[in-house]
């Protein structure tokens, strides 16, 4: 049996430009199935990690314009939202797909908490932005009121809260989902796990608490890769390789390199820090573990990379 944890992005959740509706998401999506549905159908069992970015900043915005008559949430609370919603689309869209094939097989969401540690220096210097944007006076309230903290961003020419995104260091469902995704020739379940980087918990008294946070995705992919001893990371992005110099005349399509290229052109600034870097430290990560192999690739070459060797193949 061969098996694998995929990590999806959010261009496979909403086509570029396109509204966040619930019908333009499933438009998305039934793309999206048909091309994981054909990974399946090549002779994988797949975990199935995705991102919650639009859809989270969503439901932040409907929490922050509604503070004055409904309650708001936690942070971790609205994740598991996200997690619910996008989990509702995916099993619909997924499972589908595998009925029209005639696959005998179901998608299920697991809701995922990761555990992070409350010591993580990440907790007292918050990068992550979350949410709407705000004048200067209601930053200004808000840090006063609630201690969060804010960053500015020209562009917008408004506030935005910076929330902490520490290490997740232990997915608490991992066990669970290692005995369905490696449950031998009868096994049925395509597994959906750590949405938008998992739930972050900590653990005080010997039970788990959720906390203010956002965990990175494909760090949290990477955990839960870990967690359960799988060999083969795949991480699915809007480029076909991981190139150098991108963006520029020089930029290189990289096809193969191993931990310690990935670390070299890491070093030297080749992978931007919100977009590539973190599925390179990711991916090194997973190999240093007990990982064999990590692709990153787009889903238009998803199948030619696993048949021909296209995209970008890292290993020890």
């Amino acid at each position: 049996m061969k098996t694998a944890v995929v990590a999806i992005g959010g261009n496979a959740l909403i086509a570029p430009g396109k509204k966040l509706t619930l019908e333009n998401q499933m438009d998305r999506l039934r793309q999206t199935s048909k091309e994981l549905v054909d990974l399946i159908q090549m002779g994988y069992d797949i975990v199935l990690t995705h991102g919650n970015g639009p859809q989270v900043g969503n439901i932040l915005m409907q929490n922050e314009l509604t503070r004055d008559e409904v309650p708001e949430m936690p942070l971790d609370a609205l994740v598991a939202e996200s997690q619910g919603l996008i989990g509702y689309m995916l099993q619909q869209s997924l499972t589908n797909e595998l009925a029209k094939r005639g696959i005998n097989k179901i998608a299920i969401s697991v809701l995922t908490q990761v555990i992070v540690d409350e010591d993580d220096p990440a907790f007292n210097t918050p990068t992550k932005p979350v949410g709407m944007f705000y004048p200067r006076e209601q930053a200004e309230k808000f840090t006063k009121e609630k201690g969060w903290v804010f960053g500015y961003e020209a562009d917008q020419d408004g506030y935005r809260r910076l929330v902490p995104s520490p290490t997740p260091k232990k997915i608490v469902e991992s066990r669970a989902m290692r005995r369905l995704i490696f449950g031998g020739e009868h096994q049925v379940e395509l597994i959906i796990a750590c949405g938008g980087g998992g739930i972050p918990v900590v653990k005080k008294d010997g039970k788990y608490v959720g906390v203010e946070a956002v965990v990175d995705k494909d760090l949290a992919a990477c955990r839960l890769a870990m967690d359960i001893e799988e060999k083969l990371f795949i991480m699915l992005t809007d480029v076909d390789y991981v190139y150098l110099n991108y963006g520029t005349p020089q930029q290189t399509p990289i096809k193969k390199m191993t931990v310690a290229d990935a670390k070299k052109h890491l070093k030297e600034g080749h992978f931007g820090k919100g977009s590539m870097a973190p599925k390179i430290v990711a991916a090194t990560r997973f190999l240093e573990h007990k990982g064999e192999e990590t692709i990153i690739t787009s889903f238009a070459k998803l199948e030619d990379s696993i048949m021909k060797g296209d995209g970008t193949h890292i290993t020890r």
